[in-house]
């Protein structure tokens, strides 16, 4: 599934029929929450009928299209799934109990409720929300694909303004020459990663460098009187501020991802369970800053793509086991070189990282592509899952 997004421009009354439509979702979507809290056991099939009853009883949700009312009535379903797959597979800590929303930032059309012009330049909702025509902004065209392959249509309300996401369903591969390199790599808060090669990556620390003005932002938000067009202006400067350095982080770790995934047949990197690291309060801006988790999803994306190999391996002794011998030299966080009495010395991220290309190299032996899709030794399908323990990542 391929996400296109575009800037969306309309008149004032055209952006309040949007927060409307979006208020309306969110109340559906509580709505459903509340009839699975009074009815154990309900389906999602049971929700999506609840929606056409809200609609007769309540007719601002009538105005909304029926298939966003599904849609909304689909968020509170999945999280009800989760909720119940966290408990089963006995995730420590909270398992995510289903909340009411108190803010929502987007509403969601399927293939009715809206309509593209001939040029794919302007959308118009055809609902009673009465949102009309909007005009699109963005570097993408439309017309590489068609209306069938548009499944859902997003209004979405960020800090900057109103876009329009269009989720296109579309298998997307790309070949490029294979290198024959495999690579090992170990993240961290130094530098953002360091290779099996022994080259480092910079970590741009987007939030430290934007923390000032965050801050400064932060008061004057705090001084203005609540309720208010100042503090509304205020928060709306400071929303953007935060908004600035999510869009910095996604640039950076796409462009390095797609690099290192073109660059090499098979990537080796760390499981690392970045919800249990951020519980140390001294580390845990840093960890979030460097956006880990973002850059492992994006790694795996375009493995996807392009017919490539990536590799989650255990993260447990990659730092403290000498690369060369084996041997166990323990380290602070401080100590940043490796010594080993076999003669090694090596920086320690450096070292980590080969013990990373090493073990991933130990679990699939032998790897390679055939062109089309990543094959282990034993021509079996290698598994790019989030989350997935190392027995799980070859599946037959």
């Amino acid at each position: 599934m391929l996400t296109l997004e575009f800037k969306a421009y309309g008149k004032p009354k055209q952006l309040a029929h949007i927060d409307e439509a979006i208020r309306t979702a969110q109340f559906i979507q509580n709505k459903c929450l509340r009839f699975w809290l009074d009815n154990p056991g309900v389906t999602k099939y049971d929700l999506n009928k609840y929606t056409a009853i809200l609609a007769k009883e309540f007719p601002f949700a009538a105005n909304l299209n029926s298939t966003a009312r599904q849609s909304a009535a689909e968020r509170c379903g999945s999280a009800i799934t989760r909720f119940f797959k966290n408990c089963k597979q006995k995730i420590p800590g909270k398992k995510g109990f289903p909340k009411f929303k108190k803010t929502t930032r987007s509403v969601e059309f399927k293939q009715s409720g809206w309509k593209l012009s001939e040029n794919r330049k302007r959308i118009t909702f055809t609902d009673k929300n009465r949102i009309g025509s909007l005009k699109l902004k963005g570097t993408r065209d439309l017309h590489f694909y068609s209306l069938d392959q548009i499944k859902r249509v997003r209004l979405l309300k960020k800090a900057d303004g109103y876009y329009v996401q269009f989720c296109i369903k579309v298998n997307r591969e790309e070949s490029v020459e294979a290198t024959g390199k495999s690579i090992g790599l170990d993240v961290g808060l130094k530098e953002f990663y360091t290779d099996s090669n022994g080259i480092s990556e910079k970590n741009p620390r987007f939030f430290r460098q934007g923390e000032q003005d965050i801050k400064r932002l932060q008061r004057r938000v705090s001084r203005r009187v609540k309720g208010s067009n100042n503090r509304r202006k205020a928060r709306q400067r400071l929303g953007r501020r935060h908004l600035k350095i999510s869009r910095q982080r996604q640039d950076f770790v796409v462009k390095l991802a797609r690099c290192v995934i073109q660059s090499n047949d098979c990537v080796v990197y760390e499981d690392l369970r970045i919800k249990n690291m951020v519980r140390n309060h001294c580390l845990a801006k840093s960890i979030n800053d460097a956006s880990w988790y973002q850059f492992r999803l994006w790694l795996e994306y375009f493995a996807q793509v392009f017919g490539k190999i990536t590799i989650a391996v255990a993260p447990n002794g990659t730092s403290q086991d000498c690369s060369r011998c084996g041997t166990i030299v323990k380290k602070s966080l401080s100590t940043r070189t490796h010594v080993c009495r076999c003669g090694c010395e090596l920086d320690r991220d450096h070292n980590a990282a080969i013990n990373i290309l090493q073990k991933g190299m130990g679990t699939v032996g032998h790897t390679g592509t055939n062109g089309e899709k990543p094959l282990n030794a034993s021509g079996e399908m290698t598994s790019t899952l989030v989350g997935a323990i190392l027995s799980e990542q070859v599946a037959s």
